[in-house]
Formats: C-alpha cells, structure tokens, sequence
C-alpha cells in the first residue's frame, strides 16, 4: 500500500459531528504516552500530522485523517489511563471511545496499541474486552519494540497475548516507530482488511 496523499478530515466529540459512512475505517486505541501519534504520522507519512502532544491525555476528541482521497480513513481515537486527568474526564472519553465502537458500521477494525515493554495495563484489558465485544479485535502493535531486546520480546510477547486474552489466530506485531520496523508488515494487514471489507 502507497500513501500519496493524507489529511485531517474532521475533529469529533459526538456522532453527529462524523463524517458519512461511505468509506472504510481503521482505528487506533490505546494508553496515552504508547506512541500511538507517532506511529499514525509513520503510516500516513506525515511528520507532525497528528499531533505528537508533551502533555499525555491532552487528545480529548476523535480524529479522522483522509487517506488518498478518501480511499480509506485512520482514526485517532482519545489515548486513556492517564493517571492525571480527572476520573470524571476520563470517563467521558471511555463514553466517547465506546460510542464509536457501537454506531459505526464502516469501522473495520480498531488497532490496540499496547507498550512492548510492560504487562498489558487494567485499561488495555477492558479495551480489548470491549473490542471482542463488538467484533473488532484481533489486531494488537506493540509499540517501542526497539527499546527491547530481542529475547525479552519473546517473554513479553506470550506475556501480552496471554493478559488481553488474545486468540490463536489473532494478531500480534511489534513496532518500532522510531526504527520504521514492523511498518510494512501492519501496512500489509491494514491493507488487506481494507480489501475484505470493500469487497465484502
């Protein structure tokens, strides 16, 4: 897959504000401060196109990026767990996240972002909950994959799969956005669950 083109297309707090459900979508989730700007600007090969914020927990909308032309889109959506924003804030953004989940038909499937380095966190694990629930799972990156030895990746790998309660089948790729590793093999899966869902 080529990205020539990609845009932000729209900044949303609630349905009415999305954009039409004509093309597919793929979104990105996970805890604030796991890299998740940094590797949307790797993919849709923009530098500062989403917003790589020093203060985590500052995204509180849903952002919606066009790709070549609306061919497909990436959504952004807000990071959580952020130990220093409000419970009652961060409540809103689980509203938020789930809400999204449960009305958008053009949504093909969510990306979770997990840390390579640490144990799945309480929030990464009602994520992938949620996202079983409404058939949207099965995808996980695990970020800052250069931060980490080869041999620990293998321990902390079966160490991620096992505390989301992830599937044989389902998929795990470590990422590293620094390096530009494991790029090209999530940009081939994306590109073929593109494909399942227009031809679908």
């Amino acid at each position: 897959m080529i990205i020539k083109k990609s845009d932000l297309l729209c900044i949303a707090a609630k349905p009415e504000q999305y954009p039409d459900e004509e093309v597919v979508e793929i979104a990105f989730a996970g805890r604030s401060n796991v890299g998740k700007s940094s590797l949307i600007n790797l993919i849709l090969n923009r530098k500062n196109l989403a917003r790589v914020s020093g203060n985590p927990g500052k995204t509180r909308t849903i952002n919606f990026y066009k790709v070549n032309d609306d061919e497909f889109r990436i959504v952004d959506l807000p990071g959580y767990g952020y130990a220093k924003v409000s419970k009652s804030v961060s409540s809103d953004w689980g509203k938020m996240i789930e809400t999204y989940l449960k009305v958008r038909d053009n949504l093909a499937i969510v990306v979770q972002l997990v840390d390579s380095r640490h144990e799945p966190s309480a929030q990464d694990v009602q994520m992938y909950e949620w996202l079983k629930h409404y058939e949207l799972d099965g995808l996980v990156v695990a970020t800052k994959a250069d931060k980490i030895s080869k041999n620990e990746w293998a321990k902390n790998k079966g160490i991620i799969r096992k505390k989301l309660g992830m599937g044989q089948d389902d998929v795990l790729v470590p990422v590293s956005s620094l390096k530009k590793t494991g790029c090209g093999e999530l940009m081939e899966i994306l590109e073929e669950l593109i494909s399942q869902w227009k031809n679908g």
